[in-house]
This record gives structure tokens, C-alpha cells and sequence, in this order.
């Protein structure tokens, strides 16, 4: 009977990582700090943050979480994107605007870069 459970255990874990992996979608973090003109932009017009943020998901980017830091670096966004391509094009979309710079950089879940390991 103890047999069953480990088993049973066993088979959830399996389908529970397949899930996950089947699910997974390319994670990545963008650092960006604003230009002169970005700085006057977004004094001007708060919103374009979110309006930015809606026309790179027209481009196939999700926004998961955005932050306004204190620091080197203005805002940390934290993205999906289907793959390098698409972020790549988003980078480069916003970077050729003259608002801001953009450093983005793949984030691998700790549990697979550990597996990896």
C-alpha cells in the first residue's frame, strides 16, 4: 500500500513537470534608463509608460510586473516573450525611439538553472 502512494506521488510530480515545461514561456528582464528627452516625455505625460507598455504587447511581449527604481537604471520591467527574436525586435523598436536605454537579460527559474547544474 505503501508502494501505491509512492507511485502515485511519482506519476503527479512527472505530469506536474510536464505541465510546467509545456507551459513555460522565455522570461526576461529589461533595464532601461531614461534620455533627456525620456526624462521630459514621461514628466510631460505619465501615461506613456502604460501606452509603451501596450505597444510592446501589440508586439508579442508580455509585461508581468514594471517597477520605477531609484538608482543606475530607471525602470526594471520583467517580460515574456515567445522567444529571443521577439525580444530582440522589442528591444530594438524601443531603443532606436532615442528615449531610453535598454539592457535585457534572460532570467532562468532558480529551479531549472539548479537542475542544469
Amino acid at each position: 500500500m505503501l508502494l501505491v502512494g509512492v507511485a502515485s506521488v511519482r506519476v503527479h510530480s512527472a505530469r506536474t513537470e510536464f505541465e510546467r515545461k509545456e507551459r513555460y514561456v522565455p522570461t526576461y528582464v529589461m533595464l532601461s534608463t531614461l534620455t533627456p528627452e525620456g526624462v521630459q516625455t514621461v514628466k510631460s505625460n505619465p501615461q506613456r509608460i502604460r501606452e509603451v507598455n501596450k505597444e510592446i504587447e501589440q508586439l508579442g511581449v508580455t509585461v508581468k510586473a514594471q517597477w520605477a527604481v531609484l538608482g543606475r537604471y530607471d525602470f526594471v520591467n520583467v517580460v515574456e516573450a515567445p522567444d529571443e527574436k521577439t525580444i530582440a525586435r522589442v528591444s530594438l523598436e524601443l531603443g532606436s525611439r532615442g528615449t531610453a536605454h535598454y539592457e535585457t537579460l534572460s532570467a532562468i527559474p532558480a529551479d531549472d538553472f539548479i537542475a542544469a547544474l
